[in-house]
């Protein structure tokens, strides 16, 4: 079994097998040996306490460890099964327990972005002191799927392969604020953003910066910051070519971001799960992880 008293003691093993420093860990740890009490109170015991073997994985530390670890490394359950010393089915049964109350936690550190945003207000209230909004789309591979209408509907030009695709909205921080539900990989950014309306509650005083992909949204929002687009059978002048650039390096850290979240192994490799959503699940906590990252650091 992993040594995981010898990881908590060095800084750079345990980023290295959970993506957090050990201040994010300790912070994390109060809220999700809560949770997890709170889920033992909800399901009578079987067995008295002491009964039953012993388990592998006895204490909350144990288990955050493990279910970091997995979305780090993304492991499959039959090397989970051999590092943690349990059996194939527990690695499966754990991770399917403990990422809700990941989740929840990360939810109670005011970490997890937002799915939608419902009015100024709301946003004002919950993201105080944002500057500017870069929104971006971010796509993960997935296996090739059997069904011919699944996978027209998931093939990505772009990548050249089946993908699921999230937009998101970062500010300047790299903080992310709002990550949308995962869609098939086909689907354009601004169709995608038409259905999703990820940033229509965003205080019109904050620039929102976009690229390309986004072309036509600067006739629906008036703090649109969008690449100049070259005219037809002309060139864009020089000064238009400048913004151009300067538009680029400020809309990085929607890139730097994703690299950040994509840290992460669940979220980087391709998609293994069978569970039905599990990939937007996957997507969600491990973006609340990174912002989590970033409080703490």
């Amino acid at each position: 079994m992993l040594n995981i008293e010898r990881a908590l003691k060095q800084d750079r093993l345990l980023r290295a097998l959970t993506g957090l420093n050990r201040k994010a860990f300790e912070s994390l740890l109060k809220s999700f040996h809560q949770i997890y009490q709170q889920t033992l109170l909800e399901k009578p015991r079987q067995r008295s306490f002491g009964g039953g073997r012993k388990a592998r994985l006895r204490t909350s530390k144990d288990k955050l460890f493990y279910i970091l670890f997995y979305f780090k490394c993304y492991p499959t359950f039959d090397l989970a099964s051999i590092l943690f010393d349990i059996d194939r089915s527990q690695a499966h049964h754990w991770t399917h327990r403990l990422q809700p109350i990941l989740e929840t936690a990360l939810g109670e550190k005011k970490a997890l972005p937002e799915r939608q945003i419902n009015s100024v207000q709301a946003f004002i209230e919950r993201f105080p002191g944002v500057e500017r909004v870069v929104m971006d789309g971010t796509e993960r591979p997935v296996k090739r799927p059997t069904d011919s209408e699944t996978q027209k509907l998931n093939y990505s030009g772009k990548k050249k392969r089946h993908t699921r695709k999230h937009l998101a909205a970062v500010n300047q921080s790299k903080q992310v604020l709002v990550l949308s539900q995962a869609r098939e990989g086909k689907l354009h950014d601004k169709k995608f953003h038409d259905e999703e309306k990820l940033i229509g509650n965003i205080p019109a005083e904050i620039p929102i910066e976009v690229d390309s992909g986004f072309q036509g949204i600067q006739h629906q929002y008036e703090n649109i910051r969008i690449p100049h687009k070259k005219p037809k059978g002309g060139e864009l002048t020089q000064q238009q070519k400048t913004e151009n650039r300067t538009l680029s390096q400020s809309r990085v850290i929607c890139e730097n971001a994703f690299a950040g979240v994509k840290r992460y192994g669940a979220v980087n490799q391709i998609y293994r799960n069978h569970k039905h959503d599990f990939d937007d699940k996957l997507m969600l906590t491990a973006t609340g992880l990174w912002n989590l990252y970033l409080m703490a650091a």
